[in-house]
This record gives C-alpha cells, structure tokens and sequence, in this order.
C-alpha cells in the first residue's frame, strides 16, 4: 500500500487521434522515481482520469522498465467507447480487462496428437493400398 501513495508522473507522446477506430492512441512515459514499478491497472485509472474517460475504455500494454528502474515506457489507447473497445480490441486483451471470458480449449499438443491421431483412423482405406503395392 505505500507503493501506491509515492508519486508517479504521467508524461504522453505521440498524441494520434484514430477516427477510423474510434480511439486515441499514444506513447506514454511513467516515471517512478521511487517504485520499482506500476501496475497497469493504475496506469489505466491515471489515464482515464488525464483524457476524462472511462477507465473500461482504456487499454495499456507493452510497458518496458529502463535499465536502472525509475522510467518505464509503453502504449495506451483510449476509445470513445466500450462498444468500440470490444469491436477492435484483441480478445486477449478484453480477458485481461475482465471485459470478455477466457475461451477453454485444450493444450496445443493435444490439439496436434488429435489431428495426427484422426489422420490414421481416416486413412484405413488408403492402407489397404499401400499393403497391395507391397505384395
């Protein structure tokens, strides 16, 4: 809890505004001088309360921490609304927001052995073939 009461400054570049997607876009730099990081959660409801929008319609990611700590830099899109939001935002992104639910599927190897598995049952009638050519 005295992480989140050390102060953290905001600092936006790259300002475009993307009507075609209904959203703004931009680079955002966070400096913590004092903290080792911060989480997104926080950037979102910081970002949000900067542009006076909803922080359900904003999106941050790909924050990378300088070397030595105390900068961190990432992206942040803010759109119009959250209808917008859950057209064009990744899926993946809409789970981590708790805006959409997590689709259950099985590992990708499994996914893989299933298809190699279903391959031999498919191809029985073209072994018997292949033992003729063998005779």
């Amino acid at each position: 809890m005295a992480d989140r009461e050390q102060p953290v400054t905001l600092r936006t570049r790259k300002f475009i505004r993307n009507p075609l997607l209904g959203r703004k876009q931009m680079v955002v730099d966070v400096l913590h001088p004092s903290r080792p990081n911060v989480s997104k959660d926080e950037l979102r409801s910081k970002l949000a309360e900067l542009y006076k929008a909803n922080k359900d319609s904003v999106s941050v990611f790909g924050f990378r921490t300088q070397y030595g700590g105390g900068k961190s830099t990432g992206f942040a899109l803010i759109y119009d609304s959250n209808e917008v939001m859950k057209k064009f935002e990744p899926h993946y992104r809409l789970v981590r927001y708790g805006q959409a639910t997590k689709i259950e599927k099985a590992s990708r190897q499994q996914r893989k052995q299933r298809k190699n598995r279903s391959k031999t049952v498919r191809g029985t009638a073209k072994t018997k073939g292949v033992e003729k050519k063998k005779k």
